[in-house]
């Protein structure tokens, strides 16, 4: 075979350091397009991209050429440089360290998409903490929950 053929689509999770709730409905949008660029540019592609202010989401397919490490490593130290280059918060902006990526097939795009685009309407019910632990449990991933987050309580 002459060709690599790929289907990966995964779903990456990632929260502001702390936990904060840094992310503006003023600027979010912007930010989403910024990333949308980044992924763009790295010759991958977004298929929805959502969160709240401390948290984000983002449903991609990857080619087997880059490492998921490397892509959310680069949208991560990209996206807070960018943010703190416009201003938008007072004081430094940072990601938290880490993230997950959970993978799907392509017939379940459609439910992870309307997943990821009803964050608001989805987080009146249940926390990001919860979210998160939910989506570890559902894909069987051993957890220590004092290495998750840098929780500010």
């Amino acid at each position: 075979m002459s060709n690599t053929y790929t289907q990966i689509y995964l779903h990456i999770v990632f929260s502001v350091k702390g936990r904060q709730n840094l992310i503006q409905k003023g600027w979010k949008d912007e930010l989403h397009k910024y990333i949308c660029g980044i992924v763009n540019g790295k010759e991958q592609k977004v298929y929805a991209i959502d969160g709240m202010p401390d948290h984000i989401h983002i449903l991609i397919s990857i080619k087997p050429n880059i490492a998921i490490s490397d892509l959310v490593r680069d949208i991560k130290a990209n996206s807070s440089k960018w943010i703190n280059e416009k201003g938008y918060i007072i004081g430094k902006f940072q990601w938290q360290e880490g993230f997950g990526a959970f993978s799907y097939a392509q017939s379940q795009l459609d439910t992870v998409i309307a997943y990821i685009n009803n964050q608001e309407q989805h987080h009146q019910k249940k926390s990001f903490k919860d979210e998160y632990l939910e989506l570890l449990q559902k894909f069987n991933i051993e957890y220590d929950e004092k290495y998750l987050f840098d929780w500010i309580e």
